[in-house]
């Protein structure tokens, strides 16, 4: 079932509710991790041929500006699309080897960027916070 967001999304901006749509929507909500276009592509190809690799592409791009998926480039991989998590900010630890994205929070570091940025009278708007280095698989 398409998420009634998204769904509300689509019929403001007189856009279409398609199957293909709800395939490609239902799996990016039940994945709930960082996918590619090409991993949702080929999850949705298993479910329904039909569905082609544009399709996906659009759909992705529709989430981000309903404002319920989020576009994450790491260190020059291919574009990335996680699910907002709202209210709950997270930053990522990215493994250079495998490329295995492991979320995190951590209120020390978030205490932080606080007390910095108001030690140069900074206002943050956003920010996010990468590690990279070599998960616990390939670091052996």
């Amino acid at each position: 079932m398409m998420n009634k967001s998204f769904r509300d999304y689509l019929r403001s901006k007189g856009l279409k509710s398609t199957h293909q749509r709800e395939v490609v929507v239902d799996l990016f909500l039940r994945l709930d991790t960082h996918c590619s276009v090409e991993d949702l592509y080929h999850a949705a190809q298993r479910k329904d041929k039909r569905i082609g690799y544009s399709t996906v592409y659009r759909t992705l791009k529709l989430l981000v500006e309903a404002g319920l998926a989020e576009e994450r480039r790491f260190s020059g991989e291919v574009t990335r699309f996680e699910l907002v998590h709202r209210g709950k900010h997270h930053d990522h630890l990215i493994c250079i080897k495998c490329g295995r994205i492991i979320e995190f929070t951590n209120d020390r570091i978030e205490k932080l960027q606080e007390k910095v940025a108001k030690k140069h009278n900074f206002k943050i708007s956003d920010h996010k916070y990468e590690i990279y280095g070599y998960c616990s698989r390939c670091k052996k």
